[in-house]
């Protein structure tokens, strides 16, 4: 594999295997989209990566990281972004997003929202707990069987809306001790009920999640899912669960599992170091066939080249290599001397033409084209 080699994932063509990986900007006021984002997104479509994540965006307003995180609780928030997806499709990348509920680690101004399913109540008492855990926290034991299924809907809707906005990929967020990590860990989950337990109870939620929206998500558009596939701290969530838990996700429907590490307690000792987490993607790349992508300190063209060329994943995943270079692609290739052509508006402009991307056409759930203009 060379590191501009296309990807074909279902019937979504990567036009290299440089991603960028979601993150957290802090510019949302109630989940919506801003100018922040367009340029942020856009500029790294621009710059030349094949597939552009935006942030975890909330599947319900009690799951944001912070009250600053974009959203996808409610239609509302759909145009703002289709106006993203718009632009980053007419620079030849994919669009891609992340959905999340952080769970006890999310910071969202909870005693306005009120949602009368017993997850506010059970989010205010672990949120006490998260930033102080040494150990063994019962972290999901509180919401109930209807708080459950209220979740499983909420990802389900929000895969809706990003199929409306014009996402091409969309991840599910099982990583960094938020909501479906923590039913995964047994470092946090102390469920005695059907969801807790064994490996089979902890990956149950995360399992339902992923058929659920795998049945709403377009069958021609991939389903990624991000986990942390160790906790660093004996007796958590370890690699051995993570291949299983791929083994389990793939005939469900995930086509990569996207390998982070770490987030269920800050006394997990991570030895933080140059490309530390690719073993991880390598290692589940090996035993499952699964795509798999590296993410986590990959900073240079011949790293990233390395990975792909030994079979240690199908794409790299970068977040601070673009802030601080959101061009790298295009001077990634002309250090391993790959022909590449640099930004144009007009060539973004007949790519669009070309493409039919203008005004922007996207399927819906119910193969209708919905047009956003």
């Amino acid at each position: 594999m060379h590191l501009f080699d296309e990807l074909q994932v279902r019937e979504v063509t990567l036009r290299n295997r440089i991603v960028v990986s979601p993150m957290c900007e802090y510019s949302s006021t109630d989940g919506f989209a801003t100018d922040w984002h367009l340029v942020h997104l856009g500029s790294r479509a621009v710059g030349g990566a094949s597939l552009v994540f935006a942030e975890a965006c909330a599947v319900s307003p009690e799951g944001r990281i912070s009250p600053e995180d974009l959203g996808i609780w409610k239609d509302e928030h759909i145009e703002p972004l289709a106006r993203i997806t718009r632009f980053i499709r007419e620079q030849g990348a994919i669009p891609g997003i992340q959905l999340a509920h952080a769970g006890r680690k999310g910071d969202a101004p909870l005693g306005r929202l009120g949602n009368g399913t017993g997850i506010q109540r059970w989010l205010d008492a672990r949120r006490a707990q998260c930033h102080s855990l040494r150990g063994r926290v019962s972290a999901s034991r509180g919401v109930g069987r209807s708080g459950i299924r209220e979740i499983v809907k909420a990802f389900v809707a929000a895969a809706r809306r990003a199929c409306l906005a014009g996402f091409g990929v969309v991840e599910i967020h099982s990583a960094h001790g938020y909501l479906l990590h923590e039913f995964l860990s047994p470092l946090s989950n102390q469920r005695r009920d059907g969801y807790g337990g064994s490996f089979e109870n902890r990956t149950r939620l995360v399992c339902e999640v992923v058929t659920a929206v795998r049945r709403v998500w377009p069958e021609s558009a991939p389903l990624f899912l991000r986990i942390s596939a160790t906790d660093w701290i004996d007796g958590g969530w370890d690699l051995a669960q993570s291949v299983q838990l791929a083994k389990l996700v793939g005939p469900l429907g995930v086509d990569l599992i996207d390998c982070s590490s770490g987030g269920i307690s800050p006394g997990a000792k991570i030895p933080v170091r140059s490309g530390y987490q690719v073993p991880f993607a390598g290692e589940i790349r090996r035993q499952t066939g699964l795509l798999t992508g590296a993410v986590g300190l990959i900073t240079t063209a011949a790293q990233a080249h390395a990975i792909l060329q030994e079979g240690k994943a199908d794409v790299v995943l970068l977040a601070r290599e673009f802030l601080r270079q959101p061009y790298w692609p295009l001077y990634v290739a002309n250090e391993l001397g790959v022909p590449i052509s640099w930004p144009s508006a007009s060539r973004a402009r007949r790519h669009a033409r070309s493409r039919g991307l203008k005004p922007a056409r996207f399927q819906t759930l119910h193969g209708r084209p919905a047009r956003h203009t």
